[in-house]
């Protein structure tokens, strides 16, 4: 590992310990597995997981502030409201795969979901979408920078 890994998995742990983990338990959620940088994690409700998302998203633009470009952390995020089978310890299916393809479409700091009617339009009822966020029918919404 070359320092500037290093570096960066004390910083993305730091991120972890300090944001990312606490706002995943304020709402709900729950960590699956880990892939690296990567991480599959399983809420409540849709509802939870766009607004973690979006805390988490907004939390990263804070720490990244004073930082030069070169040094910022920026995720992508994935949403899918899909139902998943757990085997093994491990989770399957077209919900977790689907996230998977959605999470690449977003951009670094963005978040990018494919919640089906009615469901969108009851999550966009409760949370509060930050600016540059756009919405799209039958096709993954991308949420913007916040």
């Amino acid at each position: 590992m070359s320092a500037d890994e290093e570096k960066t998995l004390v910083v993305l742990k730091g991120h972890r310990r300090e944001l990312i983990d606490p706002l995943i338990d304020q709402h709900r959620g729950r960590i699956f597995k880990t892939t690296g940088d990567g991480m599959l994690i399983e809420f409540a409700s849709v509802v939870d997981a766009v607004r973690c998302a979006i805390v988490v998203q907004q939390g990263m633009e804070d720490r990244n502030t004073n930082l030069p470009e070169s040094e910022r952390i920026r995720f992508r995020i994935g949403i899918n409201l899909g139902d998943v089978m757990v085997d093994e310890g491990d989770m399957f299916g077209d919900g977790v795969n689907v996230a998977a393809r959605i999470e690449a479409l977003a951009a670094p700091g963005e978040i990018c979901d494919d919640i089906p009617e009615p469901s969108r339009a009851f999550v966009e009822r409760l949370v509060e979408a930050p600016p540059g966020c756009r919405s799209t029918e039958r096709r993954p919404t991308r949420r913007g920078r916040t």
